[in-house]
């Protein structure tokens, strides 16, 4: 982390945990364990969950996000949730393009740049996820597709707007099956997505953006991932679940 440059971010993914009570529950459980971080703390909950999430975290320093947001503002798209309806319902951050969402919902490089504007139009500050699966990396294009997808992801997005964008470094292949990568592969990685918004902006947008590591980070390997210089914080799945745990890898940021 450079915490003289950029801020540095933890924020959970629930994914598709947690009903209303239990989302409170989890929350009053953290507030007490992460209000003394001096990186920011974000929750990003299922849209069920938001209404509680944003009551229980009143008065604390904890943000909540949502795990996906349309790109249109209203229409027929049943099922959907648009960006304004997120910020009226008190959300600061949503995630955008994970690998789930690319694997099983059909999302795409121009969905994820389309929902991206979206958010940003409407106050939010969009995580977006890229990352490569276990066969393009084998093949050796790791760098290749990552800058492909930072750049897809940030088309037409001006330089002035970075300083609301996170990207989460995310191999696919580390998503939910306990393998990380190293503290070294995910420094490489992070640096591959820096080095694409320093092409596309500059090297001063470029060290300004804060660029996370997710992929089965958890409280063994946090401080590990979090000593390297391109790592600016966390896109946390499971261990998002447990307080002591993600309070734990928020405790490492905050050092």
């Amino acid at each position: 982390m450079k915490k003289d440059v950029r801020k540095a971010v933890i924020a959970g993914n629930w994914k598709m945990n947690k009903t209303p009570s239990e989302a409170k529950a989890l929350i009053e459980e953290m507030k007490p364990l992460v209000k003394d971080a001096t990186c920011d703390v974000v929750l990003c909950v299922p849209f069920v969950d938001i209404y509680a999430a944003v009551e229980a975290a009143k008065g604390s320093n904890i943000k909540i996000g949502a795990e996906n947001v349309h790109f249109k503002e209203s229409g027929a798209y049943t099922g959907e949730v648009s960006a304004d309806m997120l910020k009226e319902a008190g959300v600061e951050y949503v995630v955008i393009g994970h690998s789930e969402r690319r694997t099983y919902f059909a999302e795409t490089d121009q969905t994820v740049n389309l929902r991206t504007l979206a958010a940003l139009k409407a106050g939010l500050k969009p995580i977006i996820c890229v990352g490569e699966t276990l066969e393009q990396r084998e093949l050796g294009y790791t760098e290749t597709l990552l800058k492909f997808q930072t750049k897809m992801a940030l088309t037409n997005v001006p330089a002035e707007a970075m300083k609301d964008i996170i990207i989460a470094y995310e191999p696919v292949w580390a998503i939910g099956t306990g393998v990380t990568a190293t503290d070294d592969q995910a420094d490489e990685g992070n640096g591959f997505v820096r080095a694409a918004i320093e092409e596309k902006y500059g090297k001063d947008v470029a060290e300004a953006t804060t660029v996370q590591y997710g992929g089965s980070m958890n409280a063994g390997n946090a401080e590990g991932l979090l000593s390297k210089v391109n790592v600016d914080g966390g896109l946390i799945g499971g261990a998002s679940l447990k307080a002591p745990d993600f309070a734990t890898i928020v405790a490492a940021a905050s050092k």
